[in-house]
């Protein structure tokens, strides 16, 4: 079965080792990547994007998004965590490459178009690009057969503060947009990505399977290595952008949970998502909210040996 995919991306470290695994996985058929800000400026990503492609000797449109949160002002990048190139400052040589002339928003509604309820949007960044989609084109939930996004978190703490997921964090506003839209929507937070820690002898393994990608992954991810790693006993890191493409693949490594969602935009607690689960509440507020799909557990060796597997391809 064969699965045609947007990526919405922001490139970034474990963007490029989700991206190299789409491209590498014969079920997926990456239509084009569509880029945002978020770990990186929007002017980086989509440079990045442009030296992935060319690196994995994939000829296919990339574009630019938007480089602004929906409501607010520019916010910071995560330099500490995928270094001031996004790729864990390893100097990667940058390719030559034209950019799409469309924006990420317009080839996400072009492509809809073309292929009606064929189409699954991964977005592994902030959701500026689809929310403004959805603006360019009210009946893109019934053109998109699907929206799976690595973002959020459920019923665990966040990473950027106790409540908020970096991802969701970065474009609050434009992430109740897209949960409240009414598309079939996947998450995979905080809650599933982080129970799954990958250590050095898995990059090692990624380089030996496929020199040029994951050698590029496991040169990149050094430096995310470092992060994470801090203050814990062993070295890790954690690939949170390539579950959900691993789960259009093989649903049955994940356990996912369905409620009713909203994302908050409260300035407290502002890009907290929160999930009610079936019986838990009365409250219209939240029985009208649209229900999500929720990846809560995943079974870690096999889904490590996928991505191993799709590697070595």
């Amino acid at each position: 079965m064969s699965h045609k995919i947007i990526l919405d991306t922001d490139p970034g470290i474990d963007d490029a080792m989700a991206i190299f695994f789409a491209f590498q996985h014969p079920e997926i058929d990456v239509l084009g990547l569509t880029t945002v800000y978020g770990n990186v400026p929007v002017e980086m990503a989509a440079k990045n994007a442009i030296t992935l492609c060319a690196l994995a000797d994939k000829n296919i449109p990339v574009c630019k998004g938007v480089g602004m949160p929906w409501v607010g002002k520019e916010s910071g990048y995560a330099h500490f965590v995928h270094g001031d190139d996004g790729f864990g400052n390893i100097n990667f040589p940058a390719a030559k490459g034209e950019l799409d002339p469309r924006s990420s928003a317009q080839f996400i509604v072009d492509k809809a178009r073309e292929f009606p309820g064929e189409i699954t949007v991964v977005a592994i960044g902030p959701l500026g690009n689809l929310a403004l989609a959805l603006r360019l084109e009210p009946e893109l939930p019934k053109l998109l057969k699907a929206v799976s996004i690595m973002g959020g978190a459920a019923f665990v703490r966040g990473n950027v503060t106790p409540v908020a997921e970096a991802n969701i964090w970065n474009d609050a506003f434009a992430a109740e947009i897209v949960f409240g839209a009414s598309w079939e929507l996947n998450m995979f937070g905080l809650d599933v990505t982080n129970s799954c820690p990958f250590t050095p002898d898995f990059l090692t393994q990624l380089k030996q399977n496929n020199p040029k990608l994951g050698g590029f992954v496991h040169d990149a991810a050094q430096f995310y290595v470092k992060f994470y790693s801090q203050n814990r006993d062993e070295d890790v890191c954690f690939f949170h952008d390539a579950m959900p493409i691993a789960h259009l693949i093989d649903p049955s490594l994940f356990e996912l949970q369905t409620g009713h969602a909203r994302v908050s935009t409260d300035p407290l607690n502002i890009g907290q998502t929160s999930v009610a689960l079936p019986n838990t509440t009365a409250s219209p507020d939240w029985l009208n909210a649209q229900q999500i799909n929720v990846a809560t557990k995943v079974d870690n060796a096999r889904l490590t040996q996928l991505y191993l597997d799709t590697y070595s391809l």
